[in-house]
């Protein structure tokens, strides 16, 4: 059954000019809306619940105080972004959100003039509003930057990065930092530690501000600050610099992002008088007004579809269990063995599994923040000190922290370990978040052993070979979601290092896949056997080194050779070409061919459509192998739409 809450003040919002013309009351009113119309809508598309709920309040309330869109609202990560979806017409499709055609489930600069700056990686956001501010200041047609950035999001290098450089420019500009005490996990370090000993301390509750916001302020509201404000003074003799005015900036909370009654007049007070840079401190509750998220362990952070009325989500019973579940229990295995081993995580321990080890040997996995660079970093620390790091960070958030792979692992040939989760197309969360890069970006790389499973079986004994190897850097990458349901054995074997595998022998058409595509490939050659032409299937298993035996005997004894891999141009494929040409094998009878993403960003869908998207099915290999060896159809394959 469809649920449509009643929500008569939302009903009569077209965008947010009208939210101007409401009067305080109104708003609050309008938020309860908003919020029963994001519950309603989230319940029948899942996504990110816990995060959009807590910035009801404040969405409505940035909506009600600047001129938007002229004034660029900006969302970090943007996964808070569902009800300023829902104010900023786009309510009618908001039952679309992450679906194939729908709306992005993050913010994005095609699909509205509402989203000035598109993101899904987190800590992007001050970075951007200071180049709008600065095209402000130059002329050009923008007015006030403002950045929403959550707590755990602050935590990473670059926004302290943008706030030192925001500081030193001194231009006018908003940053509401949104601090609910939860970032994915429970967040990690000094900073939530800092946000916390705020509220802990005797002025916590009380609103520290300066003198012009202080006249700005209702009667009681402004005793409260000054109180406040020489309880501070007091107490640290000359003035209480918080970390964000040290940077330059002007700090005004911690104020109740729940409460319009606050949430409005500093609002208002900080676009009235703000000269510099101005940060706003808002303490929200993620989950806020939906009881199944707010005692939900996560918050509800990322939801399948549920029932409104009991929070019970509908999550489809799987198959086989997911790559990262047999990862981590691979890891931990691993971890029983060698008292070595440790992990690394950047703020999703349980999103890479690594949470697994952590119930078991909690002193052994860290978790630092959303901080990338300093999580590859750190792991080259531990290698070097002779400890056995496992860097386990998703393939589209590795690419953070590039330089430190490129000249703190590789160019020290140091035993780093990277656990390469989310490789290839993921479905709903978009092009955001597909791993489409890693394998070239790592295959270019000196020292490096690049590996992809493809199965959880492959998954296992790619575990053991990293743990296993020792003589500089290795990496290994596997899917989004559940496996293809194989045997699992007790414990992975050590691979040997560069060698493939031939899974089935035929004499016409020769099919080697690099990673999880193995599937399709297998399909692919039933496809061909239904037309009498028989292929070989094999698994590279390593993209670096290569298997350049296994290729050059796949080269000799068939009419053609497709490579297929879930990545972009220029990994694997490119790999095998290079090789191969500078041996002047290209020239031969074996006709060549590489199958890869293509050089396009494809939008979230389900991972299969995606897939069709990129000419990457069964069918499409089937063609394209036959295509390439001469061999006419007997039909036409399937049109894949």
């Amino acid at each position: 059954m469809t649920h449509h809450p009643e929500t008569p003040i939302l009903d009569r919002i077209a965008g947010p000019a009208d939210l101007r013309r409401l009067d305080d009351k109104a708003l609050a009113g309008l938020a309860d809306d908003v919020r029963a119309e994001v519950i309603s809508a989230v319940s029948q598309t899942g996504g990110h619940l816990g995060s959009s709920l807590g910035v009801v309040e404040l969405t409505v309330a940035i909506h009600a105080v600047f001129d938007t869109p002229r004034d660029k609202l900006i969302f970090d990560v943007g996964h808070q972004c569902y009800p300023h979806k829902v104010l900023t017409g786009r309510r009618d499709r908001i039952r679309t959100l992450r679906q194939e055609g729908g709306l992005s489930g993050f913010t994005k600069r095609a699909e509205s003039d509402y989203d000035p700056f598109g993101a899904a990686h987190s800590s992007t956001s001050i970075s951007a509003a200071l180049g709008f501010t600065i095209g402000r200041d130059m002329g050009m047609p923008t007015g006030d930057a403002i950045a929403v950035i959550g707590d755990g999001s602050i935590s990473a290098g670059m926004a302290y990065e943008a706030l030192n450089n925001a500081g030193h420019e001194g231009r006018r500009l908003f940053v509401i930092l949104n601090d609910n005490e939860m970032s994915i996990a429970p967040p990690t370090g000094a900073m939530s530690k800092y946000l916390s000993s705020l509220y802990a301390s005797p002025m916590g509750e009380l609103h520290k501000m300066a003198e012009g916001f202080e006249a700005a302020l209702p009667g009681p509201l402004r005793d409260h600050a000054r109180r406040a404000r020489n309880l501070v003074t007091g107490m640290q003799s000359g003035g209480s610099g918080t970390l964000f005015e040290e940077l330059g900036f002007f700090y005004v909370g911690p104020i109740d992002g729940h409460d319009m009654a606050q949430l409005l007049p500093v609002l208002r007070a900080a676009r009235t008088r703000a000269t510099g840079p101005v940060l706003i401190h808002v303490c929200t509750t993620k989950g806020k007004g939906y009881a199944p998220a707010e005692g939900a362990a996560d918050c509800g952070h990322g939801v399948a579809k549920f029932d409104v009325a009991t929070g019970a989500q509908s999550k489809s019973k799987p198959n086989a269990p997911s790559y990262t579940k047999v990862f981590g229990n691979a890891l931990t295995t691993e971890a029983q063995h060698d008292p070595s081993i440790v992990a690394v995580t950047a703020a999703m321990p349980s999103g890479t599994g690594v949470d697994i080890m952590g119930a078991r040997f909690e002193n052994r996995v860290f978790d630092v923040g959303i901080a990338e660079q300093h999580a590859v970093t750190f792991s080259a620390g531990m290698a070097a000190s002779g400890l056995k790091p496992f860097c386990a960070i998703y393939s589209t958030f590795l690419q953070r922290g590039y330089d430190q792979v490129v000249h703190d692992v590789a160019l020290q040939n140091l035993p780093v370990r990277f656990a390469i989760d989310r490789a290839g197309l993921v479905g709903a969360d978009g092009p955001t978040h597909a791993g489409a890069f890693d394998i070239g970006y790592l295959s270019a790389l000196p020292n490096m052993v690049v590996m992809a499973a493809a199965d959880e079986a492959e998954l296992m004994h790619m575990v053991r070979t990293a743990a296993a190897y020792d003589d500089g850097p290795i990496a290994f990458r596997y899917p989004r979601g559940e496996g293809v349901g194989v045997d699992l054995p007790e414990r992975g074997d050590v691979l040997t290092i560069g060698k493939g595998r031939v899974i089935q022998e035929g004499s016409d058409i020769a099919l080697l896949s690099f990673g999880a595509h193995l599937e399709e490939c297998r399909k692919a050659a039933d496809e061909m056997a239904a037309q009498g032409i028989t292929a070989t299937i094999a698994d590279a298993r390593f993209a670096k080194p290569l298997d350049r035996d296994l290729i050059r005997q796949l080269l000799r004894h068939h009419k053609a050779l497709v490579t297929v891999e879930q990545g972009a141009r220029g990994g694997f494929g490119a790999m095998v070409l290079h090789d191969l040409a500078n041996d002047g094998l290209l020239d031969g009878r074996c006709q060549l061919r590489t199958m890869t993403l293509p050089d396009r960003y494809i939008d979230q869908a389900s991972a299969a459509a995606m897939y069709a998207d990129a000419g990457l099915t069964a069918v499409d290999i089937a063609a394209t192998a036959m295509q390439a060896a001469g061999v006419k159809l007997k039909r036409s394959p399937v049109e894949v739409a």
